[in-house]
């Protein structure tokens, strides 16, 4: 990747050193030292679209303008006065820079940071509502969770249904996750129309320990807004809560005694407590969270997927993927009771 052609973009006088550093699954991420400063560098894999980076900018230093009890990356100008540029080596990709945020990804596996996690997602909630009701951003360019054959065109249901049924020789040794999944769908199908009815708002609707940075237990920076668009409000902690999932081997998962004290359920209670403490949902928003983080998943695997039948991953990448997704969807089902009892408890004022 000739990461020069993009920097003399920002810095035509050269001098910068590049190192590479923690990045996530879907975009390129390098360090940059330049101008007496370390930078950023991101370059978007998933895309090449101009409209999408400029609302997710847009969003970005809006949040830069607000009082908010962590930071939030800022774009920075290229020389042409725009905050993103074209990489030049033939593929169209784009790329932007950011002032380096410091901080470390916060330890998993932490109730106290669980519980800051919450908070964070409430606070950033609150000021994404605010947000969209005093700037003119425009309009968003991902369509909400539930608009899965919008959000993955190239992933009909048919073709998804048939990949499940009948995958490919080096999917054939998940032959049975598959065919969960593919269940889940047909399920998830039916059930998508009643979240069309829910509270909507901005969301970034991608918070996870990747794109998170924090000290002792606190959040200092919530990063990567490439997904931020209109959505259900409640799908903001859902997805924390999708992405705690205790995930086993099928041969290891065996009914628990006592659930509430299980890893995976003591740090999403925590993570829903922080959040409620901040921000109360409705009894309808509260009721739907194990229904919406069963939508996160399923949206993941339907990414991967698009992004495997697209050339961008190995088929390891998808294999990981999935077998995230069919492990995670068991569980939810495992705890889906007693996490929407909890989902109650904390996040509405019925019992406060």
């Amino acid at each position: 990747m000739p990461y020069d052609n993009v920097l003399a973009q920002y810095w035509p006088q050269g001098g910068w050193t590049i190192a590479e550093g923690q990045s996530g699954w879907n975009n390129t991420t390098r360090y940059v030292d330049a101008d007496g400063r370390k930078w950023v560098l991101r370059i978007y894999e998933t895309h090449r679209e101009g409209d999408k980076v400029r609302f997710e900018h847009a969003v970005l230093r809006a949040l830069n303008g607000m009082s908010l009890p962590f930071s939030v990356p800022c774009p920075v100008d290229a020389v042409s006065g725009d905050t993103f540029v074209t990489t030049r080596d033939g593929s169209d990709r784009l790329a932007c820079v950011f002032p380096y945020l410091v901080g470390e990804r916060p330890p998993q596996g932490d109730v106290d940071t669980a519980f800051a996690i919450g908070e964070a997602a409430a606070q950033l909630s609150m000021a994404l509502a605010r947000l969209q009701d005093a700037v003119d951003l425009g309009e968003p360019n991902y369509p909400p969770y539930y608009e899965l054959d919008k959000t993955h065109p190239m992933c009909t249901p048919e073709r998804v249904a048939n990949f499940c049924a009948s995958p490919p020789e080096a999917f054939a040794g998940e032959a049975g996750r598959l065919r969960a999944i593919g269940q889940a769908l047909a399920e998830m199908g039916a059930a998508l129309p009643r979240l069309r009815e829910l509270p909507h708002q901005l969301i970034h609707g991608d918070i996870n320990h990747s794109n998170l940075l924090g000290h002792r237990n606190n959040i200092t920076a919530v990063l990567d807004f490439e997904f931020c668009t209109r959505d259900v409000r409640a799908m903001e902690v859902a997805v924390i809560v999708a992405g705690l999932l205790l995930e086993v081997n099928d041969e290891e998962d065996q009914p628990c005694d006592n659930e509430e004290e299980s890893d995976d359920v003591r740090l999403i209670a925590s993570v829903l407590n922080g959040f409620g403490a901040n921000l109360s949902l409705t009894y309808a928003e509260a009721k739907a969270i194990p229904l919406l983080a069963r939508l996160r998943k399923l949206d993941v695997f339907l990414h991967f997927l698009g992004r495997y039948w697209d050339g961008v991953d190995e088929p390891q990448v998808l294999l990981t993927q999935l077998r995230s997704t069919a492990t995670g969807l068991k569980r939810l089902i495992a705890i889906e009771d007693l996490l929407r009892t909890y989902c109650l408890d904390y996040l509405t004022t019925l019992n406060k």
